[in-house]
């Protein structure tokens, strides 16, 4: 077999004249009649290889032969490229390889799609056949990416004196959030392991060992629907560190990220970055995850719509909701009233809201006024003051919702950001950074009648609040802090809970009893009685940090054999049927149920 010299993105003027053997698949093949052309390509790019019947009959008499995506190594000269011919969108594109000897190493059946025609094919079908579709040069940059990224993670956490440690992926189930993955256990009869959702308690009581800085990049597990930023199997870069507040986890973190940006993709991020606290993200953003790329804050006038004649909002604000919207900049040619009425208001019912109020602001002998919609709901005055309260200039269209605050923050937020794309009003390839810090404690369950916790059960509360538990659970406020990037999360994390009297407490708050707190968590409670130290950590997510760096919206696209939408493998048509005597070995069979699809339980029928 021929052995490679080069790869097939590598060569350049400088080695003309030189004798290499290139490897790779066939791109693109051209029969012009006399010369033969065929673009080889491999991981690294493309190398054009020349055939000429004249000096290399044989060699040209194989090539003739070759198809797309046959694997093959071919022996040449470079040379340059004829005048007029360099390509100048290729890195290789001034020279080609005059071929002189060339082996087929294997052949290819005609494959579902064009490797450089990837983009016109179905997900489901580059899924089904990801060999291929890894193929293609955006994959495998996206591979690169991630290799790199997590290279630069380990040796920054190493310079730091962090210790990578991995946890078990064979764990106790300690339902909290979202549902586990269970492993039958052969050897433990009707018993379960569960896939981690995290490394949460192992790396704390790592933190109680003594370890005192650790780090891990490691894999989770969420039974939980996938969708297009988030796979119920993902990875992580895990940290914890002890005698820390949480200056300094997010100190270490946002130098950890500029110096992935800029390794990158030569972007300089600023560090510190900027904060902002939760109800600053959820007044004027409606969300804990603002996009900062762009203005258009929300602003609330419950107190100007209050005294309108428009029966929606009186009803709202009299029901204790409020009435929110946001001012589109040069919106009214933008947009229709078809365009709101039909298209911006189907949107926003998505999100729970029953309605969008609107109206045209226009400006008239130096007095605003508003045009359609909302217009004759309120007087001149009113008018005025809503347009200095949200800032309003001639021609903008106004966009309102009113609601309970909940409903109509989870509607305006993702409206924000369809305005911000449709009128361009940021750089798609700009970075913005920001921690949301202050968070509360606490969330209400209405439907349960019990607190959650906002981010999980292990959060420790400000020192300073330590006396609310008792008094005033909803105004506790925690020490937790996520990261976020263009409106996408990619990292959360807390000081943690290091006293068990208070983690108790939480625990009581939470509905979650003695006897329940045993059973689930009750290795780690042990552990916090023999000593803990003040400890903290974070959770970025690798797979979103990729996205990012690559781009893209769709975390398949920067996982090498990723989930469906439904959570399945097209490539190895996982989940899949066992075989009987696998269940019989765990003690499981299968359970029919009335609408005739089959469920494992137990020997016994439990669920």
């Amino acid at each position: 077999m021929l052995k490679r010299t080069h790869n097939c993105g590598q060569l350049r003027l400088s080695d003309v004249n030189k004798k290499v053997t290139l490897g790779g698949w066939v791109h693109s093949y051209r029969d012009h009649g006399g010369l033969v052309f065929i673009d080889l390509r491999d991981k690294e790019g493309l190398t054009q290889l020349v055939f000429n019947p004249k000096t290399q009959p044989e060699a040209h008499k194989v090539a003739r032969t070759a198809r797309c995506e046959w694997v093959i190594a071919a022996r040449g000269v470079v040379q340059p490229r004829s005048e007029g011919m360099a390509n100048p969108k290729l890195p290789t594109g001034e020279i080609e390889v005059s071929v002189q000897e060339l082996e087929i190493l294997n052949v290819s059946k005609t494959p579902p799609f064009e490797i450089d025609e990837a983009d016109k094919t179905s997900e489901e079908i580059r899924l089904a056949s990801r060999y291929l579709d890894l193929r293609r040069p955006e994959m495998q940059k996206s591979l690169r990416v991630r290799h790199r990224v997590a290279k630069i993670t380990r040796d920054y956490f190493d310079r730091l004196g962090f210790l990578e440690i991995e946890t078990p992926m064979l764990a106790k189930s300690t339902p909290e959030g979202a549902r586990d993955f269970l492993v039958p256990s052969r050897l433990h009869k009707n018993c379960f392991y569960a896939l981690p959702q995290s490394p949460q308690l192992f790396k704390q009581i790592l933190m109680v060992s003594g370890v005192d800085k650790y780090f891990q990049i490691v894999r989770c597990f969420r039974d939980e629907d996938p969708r297009a930023d988030r796979q119920a199997e993902f990875t992580q870069i895990d940290v914890e560190m002890s005698f820390v507040d949480s200056s300094d986890v997010i100190g270490v973190h946002e130098n950890l990220l500029a110096k992935i940006w800029k390794q990158i993709s030569d972007v300089d991020v600023v560090a510190p970055m900027r904060r902002m606290t939760y109800k600053e993200a959820m007044d004027d953003y409606g969300t804990d995850r603002p996009d900062l790329r762009f203005e258009m804050k929300l602003k609330d006038i419950s107190d100007i719509a209050k005294g309108c004649t428009f029966a929606v909002f009186a009803k709202a604000i009299e029901a204790g909701g409020v009435v929110k919207g946001l001012c589109a900049p040069a919106g009214s040619e933008k947009y229709s009233r078809s365009d709101v009425e039909k298209g911006l208001t189907e949107f926003v019912g998505d999100y729970g809201a029953r309605g969008l109020a609107w109206a045209k602001v226009k400006k008239e002998n130096e007095t605003f006024g508003f045009v359609g919609g909302l217009a004759k709901f309120f007087s001149a005055e009113q008018v005025q003051q809503i347009v200095a309260r949200f800032g309003a200039k001639d021609g903008d269209l106004l966009l309102l919702v009113a609601d309970d605050e909940g409903t109509v923050n989870k509607a305006l937020a993702p409206l924000r950001c369809r305005l911000a794309r449709d009128l361009k009003l940021y750089d798609q390839k700009a970075f913005e950074f920001v921690w949301v810090v202050d968070f509360p404690l606490f969330e209400w369950n209405e439907d349960e009648k019990r607190y959650d916790s906002l981010h999980h059960p292990f959060t420790s509360p400000v020192p300073e609040d330590l006396e609310k538990l008792d008094s005033d659970p909803a105004g506790v406020c925690s020490q937790a802090y996520d990261v976020v990037v263009n409106g996408s999360e990619i990292g959360g994390g807390s000081i943690r809970i290091h006293n068990p009297r208070v983690q108790e407490k939480v625990f009581e708050l939470l509905k979650i009893s003695k006897a329940q707190a045993q059973q689930r968590f009750g290795f780690f409670l042990k552990a916090l009685e023999f000593g803990a130290p003040p400890h903290g950590g974070i959770a970025l997510g690798l797979d979103r940090i990729i996205m990012l760096l690559n781009g893209t919206d769709n975390i398949r696209d920067v996982i090498a054999f990723p989930k469906t939408q439904r959570g399945q493998c097209l490539l190895t048509d996982a989940p899949s049927e066992v075989d009987q005597k696998q269940l019989d070995e765990l003690n499981l069979r299968m359970q029919r149920h009335s609408h005739g699809i089959e469920q494992p339980g137990s020997s016994e029928g439990q669920p």
